[in-house]
Order: structure tokens, then C-alpha cells, then sequence
């Protein structure tokens, strides 16, 4: 009797086996080109009618939940955003007609319960009858940091990325225009297909997340990668000195480089990054030469794709590189951000965070954790060195130059923090060189502080701001005020008091402002 009791458990052992096999076989090695078929809605609809987990911010705010829908619904489920557009380039949205986008379609196996794992540990619910499998996933985003952030820049077409140098964790990151996923979601398939035509035919493409999906000319931030090439090289030491001029004819051209408005300027290194001169970083590019200028700025991670944990995520770009040994002065225009030179502003958060972290660039990450349906860990970050573009010494000495732009440079007028506390800087304005409006430019600004023991980098683009009679469209002036505001929120303000009380930040830009607390615009 023992034998074939012992029989029976090692066949339905052996069926449980074959029958795992096929399952795996089916929904793990060939998903990818089942749900690749045109005809195939099935998939999508099962999803669809599954339960399906949150998205949850670092401080425990719900951005993404499904509930159920009365009877008689065509879907059995709904997804709601109920931050709108302050995270929606971070969740992206789930929808039956138009798909998935970022952390809604990279998890989108872990929310609903599907992956391995989850359902191997769903296997003992299953058979007590619960089927609800959906797991979550939690953010690297604070809420509270998105929600200053989104302040700050105070409606201003333009991004915001604030992260942390030592781990990559990315805990703000917001640009304008956007938009809410809430209004086409849960639509029908005309309604949410003329909402989405609207989003994609406005100005500044609200679909597209500008912080990490676009790339624009970063002026004088750039700054901070050619002396970084410099010093690594050995071209550039602090003692280095460049004479006083107001233009420079380089190489191969009889037409002269010239500093920001003409200006005079030259000087020891400290002095010239500070005072952010155009002209010795253009003679500096020209001095390493075509190839090596290259060879650095790729060693800084420029040509290559953001390695990013949503989808896609552009490439900063030093411009076409084939004949640079005969266009000499393109290379120096390049060397101090002009030109085809353009900057992720993602990439540009992660060029000072490689400063404030002794060289060292983390690849950067929206999501923090997931987590199965009962609350168990299955997957967390594992903070990852990119690149590594430059020296701990090199650092320290970018780092003083940094200083000095926030000290007594172009950073000078906006971004002292409270308390006193050391931050370093770089700004830059790119001008654009249209014929039809010359005074318009990018203002930018990166950032980290405390210097002295960096806990957050910054950086802001500004995008197509004009200067007027009154008030010159710098970095330092614009964008600076923004990364103040940020790193002030984050170091002594609410943002930090509720990162030690392990809470939520009560502030100004929230979805529903108070009276009397909304951004001045």
C-alpha cells in the first residue's frame, strides 16, 4: 500500500513537473514573440482583467493603483494615476488600446503576479484559493522632492533631475510640459485616441519625459567635462593660466572665438571656470585634439544610451566627429558646450554627481524595490558604477572650481543655501544663434551640495529662454534660483525634516494647493 502511495506522489510529482516545463515554456520563452503578434489581443486582455499592483513612491505615496470596475464594464479592472502628471513620465500608463509605457510596461510582469518567482510563491495561495497575485513596485522618486521640484520650475518649459551621486537613485525628476494620464486611460478607444493626438501634436511633446528622452545644447556645463578631460590628460592643472582676451582666432579660420558678450576675460583655472570664460576651454579642446577630445568625452558616457531602468532614454551627443581634425574650430566651439554639442539633462545631473563622488559616475534608477503579493522582497537596486571618467584627485580639484562658481562666480547670484552650507555649481547658457531671435538660449545649471560631503546632485535646463533689456537669459540667474530652492528643500527645509520623520513633505505644488501657497509662475 506504502508502494503505490509512494507511486501516485512521484506521478503527480512528475505531472507537476512536465506541467511547469510547458507553462514556463509558453509564458516566459516564448512571450516576448506571442504577445509580438498583431492579432493577438487575447494576452492584453487577460492582462487587463487581471488585478494589477501599485506604484508607490519612496515616501509611501500611491501614483498608480487599479480597482475594480462596477459590473457590466467592458474591462474588469481600471487604472488610476491619482498624482496625475507629477509622476507621469516616471509611471508612464497601462491601457488596452494604446499599450504600455515605462515602469507601467517594464513591471508590468510584476504587477499583475506573472513573473516566475511571484508565481512559484503564488503557488500555496493558489491552492487556498487566493488568486490575487499582483505585486508592486516601489520608487527610488520621493513625492515630496518631485513635488518641489515641479514647484520650483513654477510652470517654465524645462527639467529638473535631482539625484543621489553615491548610489545613482534618481529622487526627483520632472519636466514641462507633461502630461495626466488619468484623461485617456480609462477613455474609450475614440476618446483616448483624440486626447493622445492632442498630446502629441502640442508644443514641446508632453509624451515625451524631456528630462531623460531629449537632448539640448548645454553651454557652459559642458565646462565641467572638458577641464575634467583636461586634468585627466594633464593639460590642465589648477596652476594653468590663461591670458586676458576678448577674442581668440583658433586654427584652420581668420574668424575669432569669442568669450559671453565679448567680455575680457582670462586668468588662473579657478578664475576662468568661475568666471566661466568661452575662450581657454575652446584652446583647451583644441590643444588635446580631435582624438582625444573624443576619446574623453566618451569616457563620460556622451554617444551612449542612458542606462536607464525605463525605457528609452536618449544619448547625450559630442556631434559628428569623421573630419574634426580639418574643423579645428568646431572643435573648440564644441569644447565649451555650443555647437552639436547637446546634453540629456539626466546626463548632466549624473556629470556632477561624478564629481561630488570622487569620479565615479552610478548608472541612474527610477525603481527602488518590487515586491511580491505579500509584501516580500523580489528585486532592489544594486547600485552600479557607469563610467569612471576621472580621478579622486581630479575630482577634488573640480570640485573647488565648483566652488568657486557658487562662491564668487556666475553661480554667485542665486544659489547661496541656507545655513550656510557649501554648495558647488557650474552654469551655462547655450545660446542658440537664430537669425530670427538671437537672444534666445538654453539656462542651465548643475549642482551638488553639502560640497564638502555631497548627499544630492541637481541639474536644470531651461528650455528656449529669451533674454530682455533688463534681464540677460543665464543659467546662473534662472536656473540657479531653481537647484537653490531644491537642495534648500532637501537639506534644511520640509523635505528633509520629513526624510527623518520617514514622511511625506507638506509644501507648496502639490495636485490640490492650499489657498495662498501656489507657485508665482
Amino acid at each position: 500500500m506504502n508502494r503505490q502511495i509512494r507511486q501516485l506522489a512521484l506521478g503527480l510529482m512528475a505531472c507537476y513537473v512536465v506541467l511547469f516545463v510547458a507553462l514556463n515554456y509558453w509564458q516566459v520563452g516564448r512571450k516576448e514573440e506571442l504577445d509580438a503578434q498583431f492579432d493577438n489581443t487575447r494576452s492584453v486582455l487577460r492582462e487587463f482583467n487581471k488585478p494589477r499592483g501599485p506604484i508607490v513612491t519612496a515616501d509611501g505615496i500611491v501614483a498608480a493603483f487599479s480597482e475594480p470596475t462596477p459590473p457590466g464594464e467592458t474591462y474588469d479592472y481600471r487604472r488610476e494615476y491619482p498624482t496625475g502628471e507629477l509622476l507621469a513620465d516616471i509611471t508612464g500608463y497601462f491601457t488596452f488600446a494604446f499599450g504600455s509605457t515605462q515602469v507601467e510596461r517594464v513591471y508590468g510582469d510584476v504587477l499583475t503576479g506573472s513573473t516566475a518567482a511571484q508565481q512559484v510563491r503564488g503557488l500555496g495561495d493558489l491552492l487556498s484559493g487566493e488568486f490575487d497575485n499582483a505585486g508592486s513596485v516601489e520608487l527610488a522618486i520621493r513625492h515630496d522632492a518631485q513635488q518641489a521640484a515641479r514647484f520650483f520650475l513654477a510652470g517654465q518649459p524645462g527639467s529638473v533631475v535631482l539625484m543621489e551621486p553615491q548610489t545613482g537613485a534618481v529622487r526627483a525628476m520632472f519636466s514641462n510640459p507633461t502630461y495626466d494620464p488619468n484623461t485617456f486611460v480609462n477613455a474609450d478607444f475614440e476618446v483616448a485616441q483624440e486626447v493622445i493626438t492632442e498630446l502629441q501634436n502640442e508644443d514641446g511633446n508632453p509624451l515625451l519625459a524631456n528630462a531623460y528622452q531629449e537632448r539640448y545644447m548645454p553651454g557652459s556645463t559642458f565646462k565641467v567635462i572638458t577641464t575634467g578631460i583636461g586634468l585627466e590628460a594633464g593639460v590642465l592643472t589648477p596652476e594653468t593660466v590663461f591670458p586676458n582676451e576678448s577674442q581668440w582666432v583658433p586654427p584652420q579660420t581668420d574668424d575669432p572665438i569669442q568669450n559671453y558678450n565679448g567680455s575680457t576675460c582670462g586668468g588662473d583655472m579657478a578664475t576662468v571656470f568661475a568666471r566661466s570664460c568661452n575662450i581657454p576651454f575652446a584652446r583647451t579642446a583644441i590643444e588635446l585634439g580631435p582624438d582625444a577630445m573624443v576619446e574623453g568625452v566618451e569616457a563620460w558616457g556622451v554617444g551612449e544610451e542612458i542606462p536607464l531602468d525605463i525605457p528609452q532614454s536618449a544619448a547625450s551627443t559630442f556631434g559628428t566627429t569623421d573630419n574634426l581634425d580639418q574643423e579645428l574650430p568646431l572643435l573648440g566651439i564644441r569644447g565649451f558646450g555650443q555647437s552639436e554639442t547637446q546634453m540629456v539633462p539626466l546626463h548632466m545631473a549624473m556629470v556632477a554627481s561624478t564629481v561630488a563622488n570622487g569620479g565615479f559616475m552610478m548608472e541612474p534608477y527610477v525603481v527602488e524595490t518590487t515586491y511580491d503579493s505579500q509584501g516580500r522582497v523580489l528585486d532592489e537596486a544594486d547600485p552600479t558604477v557607469w563610467k569612471n571618467p576621472l580621478s579622486p584627485e581630479n575630482a577634488l580639484i573640480m570640485t573647488e572650481f565648483m566652488r568657486g562658481v557658487a562662491e564668487r562666480g556666475t553661480a554667485s547670484c542665486c544659489i547661496a543655501l541656507e545655513g550656510g552650507i557649501p554648495v558647488a555649481a557650474k552654469t551655462g547658457t547655450a545660446e542658440l544663434g537664430l537669425e530670427s531671435n538671437p537672444d534666445l538660449s538654453h539656462a542651465w545649471i548643475v549642482a551638488f551640495a553639502p560640497a564638502d560631503d555631497p548627499q544630492y546632485a541637481v541639474a536644470v535646463s531651461l528650455i528656449n529662454v529669451e533674454s530682455t533689456a533688463d534681464v540677460a537669459a543665464t543659467g546662473g540667474r534662472l536656473a540657479g534660483p531653481i537647484a537653490k530652492g531644491l537642495l534648500d528643500f532637501m537639506l534644511t527645509g520640509p523635505g528633509a525634516e520629513a526624510d527623518a520623520a520617514n514622511e511625506p513633505a507638506d509644501l507648496p505644488g502639490n495636485a490640490d494647493p492650499e489657498p495662498g501657497l501656489e507657485s508665482d509662475g
